[in-house]
């Protein structure tokens, strides 16, 4: 049809007598550039003005599929028309390389296929993660794990394409791809085992692009930001990058904060021994005020018990869970259950034990006003020592955080 076409319009020119086979060749060329140029432009134009009319409707798929085909519509009508003007170009020459025509049409058409298919799976995979188009998006990580995997089958189906197109054995290609592969096998076995790492991270899925993660076994903790196939890239706290080869991750354990349910409070909390009297009703106030508070889940563990005997006050353990998992809101919501606790302490007229110390002296020993800077009074300390050593009792202290402030000294033996 080609050949045909371009042997009417040469006679036509020809006809006329006035242009030499130079000058037909360069005019036919000019007028299929011009032509391909203008069904291009008409094309571009056109699949823009289908996508303007398709993304008013419904579905989402039309649009993916227009936007992934336009340019290489495009690029695929000026392969059409250059591959014309070249068979027009080797009509009038015997040229060596226009002999190739043919088999650069094919590379060309396999080109933008490739060109199509990866242009669909990039679209699929904004449509598939977006909140706004899909009303149950899917997991960023799976679905770029599973478009990686589509690109690469299709660009090794295109390279085998192509070179069975340029005569190359597809299966002498595959003979020597398996006993190369063994070679490549033991001298990239880190490679492979990074890759390996990271076919498991998309197929386990422990974690994913914004997971906040850490790492027990090594010094390893931040959101992660990217899971490639050889490293995964871990953002620390402190804003620094962090390249984790992905074999690392098949030997150690990865724990995943993220997905916590709840975020915990376990306190104890003491007050002075001598509020005693009211630990009962300050267990319970508190008790009720967490199961009645709007922040925390009262269907988790809720514990407010009077813990123990300590050696300084009498403990009081606070075990529960909030509902927010958010690093700063559940610091809000501490705040609020330590504060009101401290309320409710209060209210009943006891307080927080603190670090003191009680100083237990010998019966008959009285301990006077200090003396002036500057003055020593060495015969209240002469007596103090003959009372301390006629009664046989040396001065003992020891720790009291409850048993009050400086005025629980006594010389009663308490």
């Amino acid at each position: 049809m080609i050949a045909e076409l371009l042997n009417v319009l040469n006679g036509w020119i020809e006809r006329f007598g006035l242009l030499s086979d130079g000058w037909r060749a360069g005019v036919l060329v000019f007028l299929l550039v011009l032509g391909t140029a203008t069904v291009a432009y008409m094309v571009s134009h056109l699949v823009a003005a289908l996508e303007k009319k398709f993304a008013a409707t419904s579905n989402i798929w039309d649009d993916a599929i227009l936007h992934a085909s336009r340019r290489p519509l495009v690029a695929f009508v000026w392969l059409q028309g250059i591959y014309w003007a070249a068979e027009v170009a080797h009509h009038f020459s015997e040229a060596e390389i226009f002999k190739a025509n043919g088999t650069l049409l094919q590379i060309g058409f396999v080109w933008v296929v490739v060109w199509v298919f990866l242009g669909l799976i990039k679209q699929l995979e904004k449509i598939l993660t977006s909140p706004i188009k899909m009303r149950k998006p899917m997991d960023y990580t799976t679905v770029n794990a599973i478009s990686k995997l589509s690109r690469a089958v299709v660009i090794i189906t295109a390279v085998l394409t192509a070179l069975q197109t340029l005569g190359f054995s597809i299966s002498g290609v595959l003979a020597f791809g398996g006993v190369g592969g063994i070679a490549v096998g033991f001298a990239a076995k880190d490679l492979l085992a990074n890759f390996f790492g990271g076919f498991i991270i998309h197929l386990d899925r422990p974690f994913k692009v914004g997971d906040w993660v850490r790492s027990p076994d090594r010094n390893i903790e931040g959101t992660v930001e990217h899971i490639g196939w050889r490293l995964t890239t871990i953002r620390t706290f402190d804003k620094r990058p962090l390249y984790v080869p992905n074999a690392a991750f098949t030997s150690i354990a990865v724990e995943n904060p993220s997905r916590m349910t709840n975020r915990r409070i376990s306190e104890t909390i003491g007050i002075r021994y001598a509020d005693v009297h009211s630990m009962r009703t300050i267990v319970d106030e508190i008790r009720d005020m967490l199961s009645n508070h709007e922040e925390i889940d009262a269907k988790q563990t809720l514990i407010v018990n009077f813990l123990a005997f300590n050696a300084s006050s009498l403990d009081i353990m606070v075990y529960t869970f909030t509902k927010t998992t958010q690093w700063v809101r559940f610091h809000e919501v501490k705040e609020d259950v330590l504060l009101k606790i401290s309320d409710i302490i209060e209210n009943h007229g006891a307080e927080v034990a603190f670090p003191t110390r009680t100083l237990h002296l010998p019966d008959g020993v009285r301990v006077d006003d200090p003396a002036p800077p500057g003055s020593e009074q060495p015969a209240a300390k002469a007596a103090a020592g003959q009372s301390s050593s006629r009664s046989g009792k040396p001065a003992s202290r020891d720790q009291g955080r409850g048993y009050g402030d400086a005025n629980s000294e006594s010389g009663d033996g308490e």
